[in-house]
């Protein structure tokens, strides 16, 4: 079993600046993908960005050079920063795990940008 704890969320002005945490505890193999998901009120989960063991790295296109994911693989964690926020940015973000065949998500973490 896989845990997943996100952190970072908060309340920032358009133009701020957040970096979100996801800690992943328990049975964690080597090779895993780990993504971050967005789900604005009354809309559907939302890729944001994705990054697979090797590094390789994938991007929402509303989120193509604002936002970056990383990994430290060492303490098993995944990070998105999140630059020059914007309004529309408001969502619930989730941490996932892609560890086949199961699949884990966190709870997710409030991401509010005001105008």
């Amino acid at each position: 079993q896989v845990q997943l704890v996100e952190s970072g969320g908060g309340l920032v002005h358009a133009g701020g600046s957040l970096r979100l945490s996801c800690a992943a505890s328990g049975s964690i193999a080597s090779i895993t993908t780990m993504a971050w998901y967005r789900q604005a009120p009354g809309k559907q989960r939302d890729l944001v960005a994705s990054i697979t063991s090797a590094g390789s790295t994938n991007y929402a296109d509303s989120v193509e050079d604002r936002f970056t994911i990383s990994r430290d693989n060492a303490k098993n964690t995944v990070y998105l920063q999140m630059n020059s926020l914007k309004p529309e940015d408001t969502a619930v973000y989730y941490c996932k795990m892609i560890q086949p065949p199961r699949v884990y998500w966190g709870q997710g973490t409030q991401v509010t940008v005001s105008s």
